[in-house]
C-alpha cells in the first residue's frame, strides 16, 4: 500500500469508503482519491488492496483508474495526435483525458494523426501531466557495459543516423551504415551496446556481436526460406538493398550465411535462386 499519492503511476490503494459518484481509496498518509464508478466492479469491498493509475481530471483533481496508459511519469512513448489547439496538441495516451503537448514543450510541427516520441513529465507549475519534446535524461553514471543488451525507442532520425532512448534513461545512436533492417521513429527494439562515449552517450547495434550473431544468421536465412515456400530469388550477387530488407542483414553477412547453409547441405545454390535441399 502507498503511503502517499503520487501522481502519474500505479498506486497500490485501499477501498476506504462508498459514495455516489464512485468509491474513495486511501492512502497510508490517510489522504483520499476517487475511483469514478465506471471503474468500480462488486469485488472491491472496503478495506480491498486496489492498484491503480492516478491523474487528473478536467478540473485539475486528482482521480484513479484501473486502465493502464500506454505511460507512466518519465516515460518515453509514441503517441498519436489526435486533437489541436492554438496552445498545443492533445495526444491519446489510453485514458478518457488526453495528454497536452504545450506549444512551449514542442521542438517539431504536429499534425492529427501523426506520431510523436514524447516524455510524460509533471508540469511544475500546474502539477498536471502534460507531453514534452524537451527530454530530461539520467545524469547518473552509466552503468551499462560494451555488448549489453538493451531496450531502445527510436525518436528521431539524423544524418548519421537514428538518436534513440536507451533503457528509458540515456541517450544513444544507431548509425546508417549498420542499420540492416526496416525502422522507423516510434520503433522499440532490442539493441546492443558498441560504445560508451566520453559524453555519456551511447554508439548501438541492432545486431548481436561475434560468434553469436554468426551462429544466428544462417537460422535466420533458413527460417525465411521456410516461410516463403522454401525458394527465394537470391544468390550471391544479389543487391545489398534487396538483401537487407528481405533478410535485414548486410551482404557480407548474408553470403556468409549462404556458404554455411550450402556446406552444411541445407541449401542449394541455383542459377538465380537459392532453395532449401529436400
Amino acid at each position: 500500500m502507498n503511503e502517499k499519492i503520487e501522481l502519474g503511476v500505479m498506486n497500490s490503494l485501499k477501498v476506504n469508503r462508498v459514495s455516489e459518484p464512485g468509491i474513495y481509496l486511501i492512502a497510508g498518509d490517510e489522504e483520499e482519491v476517487l475511483l469514478p464508478n465506471c471503474y468500480v466492479t462488486k469485488e472491491m469491498e472496503i478495506d480491498t488492496l486496489l492498484d491503480v493509475f492516478i491523474y487528473t481530471d478536467s478540473e485539475d483533481r486528482l482521480v484513479a483508474t484501473t486502465l493502464t496508459p500506454y505511460g507512466m511519469k518519465n516515460d518515453f512513448v509514441s503517441l498519436e495526435v489526435i486533437d489541436m489547439a492554438n496552445f498545443g496538441a492533445f495526444l491519446d495516451m489510453g485514458l478518457p483525458k488526453d495528454l497536452l503537448v504545450p506549444k512551449n514543450r514542442q521542438r517539431t510541427t504536429y499534425d492529427i494523426g501523426d506520431r510523436k516520441v514524447i516524455q510524460i513529465v509533471e508540469d511544475d507549475k500546474t502539477n498536471r501531466l502534460i507531453g514534452s519534446e524537451k527530454f530530461v535524461l539520467s545524469k547518473e553514471p552509466i552503468t551499462l557495459n560494451i555488448g549489453d543488451e538493451v531496450e531502445i525507442l527510436l525518436y528521431t532520425k539524423t544524418p548519421l543516423g537514428f538518436k534513440t532512448i536507451v533503457n528509458n534513461e540515456f541517450e544513444g545512436l544507431i548509425y546508417h551504415n549498420e542499420i540492416f533492417e526496416n525502422i522507423q521513429i516510434g520503433d522499440k527494439k532490442r539493441a546492443y551496446i558498441k560504445l560508451i562515449r566520453e559524453d555519456g552517450k551511447l554508439d548501438l547495434s541492432l545486431q548481436k556481436f561475434g560468434a553469436k550473431r554468426s551462429e544466428d544468421n544462417p537460422s535466420k536465412v533458413l527460417e525465411i526460406l521456410e516461410q516463403n515456400g522454401g525458394e527465394l530469388g537470391f544468390t550471391y550477387k544479389s543487391d545489398a538493398e534487396d538483401i537487407k530488407d528481405v533478410f535485414e542483414m548486410s551482404k557480407k553477412a548474408f553470403k556468409a550465411s549462404l556458404t554455411s547453409l550450402i556446406n552444411d547441405e541445407k541449401i542449394v545454390l541455383q542459377e538465380s535462386s537459392i532453395k532449401i535441399k529436400l
